[in-house]
């Protein structure tokens, strides 16, 4: 009977003995969980993870979702980690200013150009490379008018070949 009742506190001692080896197996620490996640999102730029009770918190900047839902995804298929939390942010695309008009060195000349003649009836300007070619038709003493006006912004040239003097 002794012998049995060795047997019985043999095996009693066996089974707490594998229950408590099993039981303590541990979980994962939050500093091996950290690393192990931190080594994964390597691969998405700008995320950060935090780790503590098995709970992994990301948080960063990202530039589109898919990024955001893969660093997620990551985070959860790391074996430990009991939940995640997503805080990463997906940052606006940046903001690009429409180009510039493009100006050229006749436009400010064309601009006068276009002031004066208006007082001007039957006469018309135009303006390339910083010569005024002048058309239509004018009479001898407003045609000087004209010219001294023409004059004053500049040009090149006023080329006048294109008007018929009255």
């Amino acid at each position: 009977m002794l012998v049995m009742k060795m047997k019985q506190i043999s095996a009693v001692i066996i089974a707490m003995g594998l229950v408590f080896l099993f039981s303590c197996k541990g979980k994962p620490k939050d500093s091996e969980l950290q690393a192990k996640v931190t080594e994964k999102l390597n691969a998405v730029p700008g995320v950060t993870a935090e780790t503590k009770d098995g709970v992994v918190t990301l948080s960063g900047s990202v530039t589109d979702e898919a990024a955001k839902s893969s660093a997620e995804e990551m985070a959860k298929l790391t074996e430990g980690v009991k939940s995640v939390t997503n805080n990463i942010v997906v940052a606006p695309p940046p903001v690009t200013a429409p180009p510039p008009p493009a100006v050229t060195a006749d436009d400010p000349l064309r601009t006068g150009v276009e002031a004066i003649i208006k007082d001007f009836q039957g006469v018309q300007a135009t303006v390339e490379d910083g010569v005024i070619k002048v058309s239509g038709e004018l009479s001898a003493t407003r045609w000087k008018t004209l010219k001294m006006a023409l004059d004053g912004l500049k040009p090149k040239k006023v080329d006048a070949t294109g008007l018929k003097i009255k």
